[in-house]
Formats: C-alpha cells, structure tokens, sequence
C-alpha cells in the first residue's frame, strides 16, 4: 500500500464558503475523492489494524454471549447497572456488534481500494516492456563511459539475459529491468492479508464449536445438540436448528506412557452416526486426527476418569452416578461430584425433604501410595492402585431452583451457608467398598469408566485462512529481499554510455553495476 498525495485542485477545505457561481456538486466530488485517498492510504489501514486490535481486547477479557452465555447472565446479576452499561454497548457481543463491524469493514475496503490499482499497474509494467533511458543517462546514481560499437548491442543484451533481466533492444539503446518479484511477493503478502481477513469473517459468521466430556459406555453417547455441550459457541448467522444431526459414543479408550510416566499414545475407539438413523460406523480417532462427520471435525483433547458410586437411600432405593471427575495435575488426580436429589423419597407418601437431598464431593486417585496413604495425590496417570475419596453432604441441593449450576461440583455457596451440612467422610475406597452414613443409606464404590474430552468445531473458513497463510509466508520473503533496478546502455556513434537505477533501496546496486561493466568489457563491448 502507499500513500498518495492530494492534487492541490482537489484540496478542498469543507469549511470554506463555495465560490460564487460554483454548485455544491464538484465540492462533493473533490471532498469525496479526498476521503477516498485517505481511506486507501497506508496509514489509514495501519490505523484500522490497531483499531481492530484494540476493539478485540474487551471480546478476550469478558464473556461473549454466543458461546458462554451463562456467565454472561450471571455478570448482569452481579453487575448491576455496570453491566447493563457495557451490554448497552455490546461489549458482551464485541465480535457480532455494529462498531467492530464498521472497523472490519474500513479495513477491508481500505485494503481493496489500495490493491486493485497496484495490482492493474503491477500487471502493466509486466506485460509491457522495460522503458527507455533518459535524455540524460549521466545523472544516473551508477554511470559509466566507453567507447565500442553499435552492432555489439546484442552481445550487451545477451549479456543482461544471462542475469536474468528483461530486455528490451530499440536501435542503439538497450533498457533491462530486473526485481518484479519484490512488488509480486508485496501484493502477494497484502492480498494474502486480505484474504486471511474474509476467512476469519466466514468463519466467525458461519463457524460454530462446542466442548463436552464423553463417558465410555452404549448409555452416554453424545448427539450435536447444545443441551448436550458443556460449553458452545455459534457464529453470528447460525443457529442451533443448523446444527447437523449426529452422535459420537466411546466404546473403549487406551493410552501408552513412557518409563517417566510421560503419555506417548492417546487411542479412543469411536462409533458415530451421521444423520437421523443413520448407520453407526467405528472410528479410531488420535491426537492431531480427527473425526470427521458433516462437515465438522471432532478432536481429541484429554481423558479421565469416571467413578462409578452408587447410593442406596435409608428406603432401601438405589441410584448411579457415573459423572467425569475433573484432572487437576498430569498424573490424573482428580476431584467431582456425584448429586442425588431424588433420594430419600418415602415410598408410602410419594413425598420427599428437600433437606433430605444426598450430594457428594470426591477426590479420585488412579495410583494412590501404598506406603504413604496420607498422601492426596496419584503416583501414576494409569489404575495400579485406585482410591476414592468421598465427603458426603445433605441438605437442599438447590437443583429445583432453574439456575444453571456446574455437575463438577457441589454449590460452594450452599455449604458455606450451612444449607448443605456435611455428615461423612469416608477413608480411601477400594473398588466395592461402602461407606454407611449415619441416617443408615449407603455410598458404594464400583468402579470407574475412561472418559475423553473432545471438541467439535466447524470452520469454514480454515482452508481459506490456511491459504492465506500459506501465500503470506511466501510473499514476505519475496517482498522484503526482492530489490527492482534499470540498466540502460546507449551508443551514439563509437561512444557507449552505461548507467544504472535501483528502484528501491539496494546497498549492493554499485557492486553488481560494477561486476556487469565489467563483464561486457571481457566480451569487448565496451572497452
């Protein structure tokens, strides 16, 4: 991109009073020419990139309501006024608002209208042939004299080919150019630039994701619906209708580690199905491949365990739980929960307590020490040596209340309350151990199941971006060493004249000037 300067007849100052006997419409043109050079100069795109920057900022710091609008939520409740003030100017929708949009859109424009007229003229000057020399060759930077003769012109241009340079021979004068590929790579880069923007527009129109947590087992699969996605987001035209019908299910999940306990393999054996009642197919999916089922992919991004606790309430009345419990280092330690709400309802009434409500908090330990059982976190990411820790809670869950709460753990706000009062803590459990409460119901421990983390995302416009990037890369190089200059040689009569012009800043211009003197004046056309 380059700057281009105002034509002094078209310097019009708005708030000068029009000239008697002019119309109002060529101050309108000349005013609206001015803003278009302006909108297409280089600083005005340096601007707007920042701007774009800068207006990114409050999409990274605060909650966007396209993909996490329970916080959103719960910012406006605990906000007040502050956040119906930032919501008023959608910094709770900053990548979908109307000013990001005006930005994203100057700078579009701002690039086009400065591409298109260097990529006409780039074009021209490389289908048409190098111009000829000035008048006066001897105000060149690099310029020499001779004496040789004109039927040698030729033998100079063979010599200028060799190096690849255009050439073009009119009568005694020869004029070469080398260097295209300097402005090639720069609208390369530029229209790469240009390109990377409207991916990120498609994507970020048309793309959606979502994350969740898929148990082992034929009752836990997982169907492309945003009921079913811990968290999600949708691009600003898509909907939750568009969401294409399918359903993934972990049949079994292996993972290889090395003698340090590093992980070396993460294998998760897949069925899934595409459409309504569409066949279910296996899969093997890996870290870096993924499955990919219409037009979205699914990624592998951890694993964990599952406990599997059973709670059998002073009625006599068993329930399962089999929730992921979340890691909280790289050997697999890991803490959840398991609720029962629905516990301890009397058959004869049909009627429960609320504060007759089970909830449990736990500490998973794949490998627990043997000789050190106090302990609290795992030796090893693989089940050698399995615990379950359980502190036991009852009182009002707060499940019936129709406020979106995390299944990963108990409401903190309850039990600091004392709405949810603890009444046991259990030892490390063993798979098939119990722990009795004191009201007489029962925890059991029976087990675990794998559990795999995965993301689903569709992006339309990756392949674009990955293009651009692509086409960035090999431009910029192009740009920054490409160096463009002019060679020129001239007889008139016996005398040779032989001058050069770097057309951009070229520190090594006079040597190479210098080595193709030299060079002509071997091969005697210039002596």
């Amino acid at each position: 991109m380059s700057t281009v300067e105002t034509p002094a007849a078209d310097r019009v100052d708005p708030g000068t009073p029009l000239p008697r006997g002019h119309g109002l419409g060529p101050w309108l043109v000349a005013l609206a020419r001015r803003a278009w050079r302006q909108l297409t100069s280089m600083r005005t795109a340096l601007v707007l990139l920042f701007l774009l920057a800068v207006a990114a900022i409050p999409g990274s710091l605060l909650p966007q309501r396209n993909n996490k609008i329970e916080e959103v939520n719960t910012y406006l409740r605990t906000h007040g006024s502050l956040g119906r003030t930032l919501d008023r100017f959608y910094l709770f929708d900053v990548f979908s608002s109307p000013w990001f949009s005006a930005i994203y859109l100057l700078l579009f424009v701002s690039l086009v209208g400065c591409l298109v007229p260097r990529l006409r003229t780039h074009v021209t000057a490389l289908l048409r042939q190098p111009p000829d020399g000035p008048s006066r060759l001897d105000r060149m930077p690099a310029y020499t004299t001779g004496e040789g003769s004109p039927a040698d012109v030729e033998t100079f241009a063979a010599a200028l080919r060799k190096r690849r340079f255009r050439v073009a021979v009119r009568g005694t004068t020869v004029s070469a150019e080398k260097g295209y590929l300097k402005e090639s790579g720069n609208l390369l880069f530029h229209f790469a630039l240009l390109a990377m923007l409207i991916g990120v527009a498609v994507s970020s129109w048309y793309g959606w994701h979502g994350s969740r947590n898929i148990v082992a087992g034929t009752d836990t699969a997982v169907c492309n619906s945003l009921p079913q996605y811990d968290d999600y987001g949708l691009g600003a035209r898509v909907s939750a209708s568009d969401l294409p019908p399918f359903c993934v299910r972990l049949d079994r999940f292996e993972a290889t580690y090395s003698a340090n306990d590093q992980a070396t393999a993460f294998r998760a054996y897949l069925h899934y199905s595409e459409g309504t009642g569409g066949t279910d197919r296996p899969v093997l999916v890996q870290v870096n491949h993924p499955l990919r089922v219409a037009g979205a992919g699914v990624y592998l991004l951890g694993h964990g365990y599952a406990p599997i606790i059973r709670y059998t309430d002073r009625y006599g009345q068993s329930q399962t739980s089999v929730q992921p419990f979340l890691n909280s280092d790289d050997k697999l330690t890991s803490e959840g929960a398991a609720a029962f709400p629905d516990a301890n309802i009397d058959p004869a009434t049909g009627k429960q307590d609320p504060n007759d409500q089970i909830g449990f908090q736990g500490v998973y330990l794949p490998t627990m020490s043997s000789t050190d059982v106090t302990k609290g976190t795992s030796l090893h990411p693989e089940e050698r040596n399995p615990r379950l820790l359980l502190v036991a809670y009852q009182g009002n869950l707060g499940m019936d209340a129709g406020i979106p709460k995390s299944v990963y753990t108990l409401d903190q706000s309850r039990i600091a309350s004392g709405k949810l009062q603890k009444v046991a803590e259990s030892k490390a459990l063993k798979v098939g151990d119990a722990l009795t409460l004191p009201d007489g119901s029962k925890v059991e421990f029976l087990g675990t199941r794998p559990y795999i983390t995965v993301t689903v995302r569709h992006d339309p416009g990756e392949t674009i971006v990955l293009g651009a990037a692509v086409c960035l890369l090999a431009g910029l190089p192009l740009s920054l060493w490409g160096k463009r200059r002019r060679i020129w040689l001239r007889f008139t009569g016996d005398r040779v004249e032989v001058a050069g012009l770097p057309r951009t800043d070229y520190a090594g211009f006079t040597a190479e000037f210098d080595e193709i003197v030299q060079a002509v004046r071997k091969e005697g056309v210039l002596r």
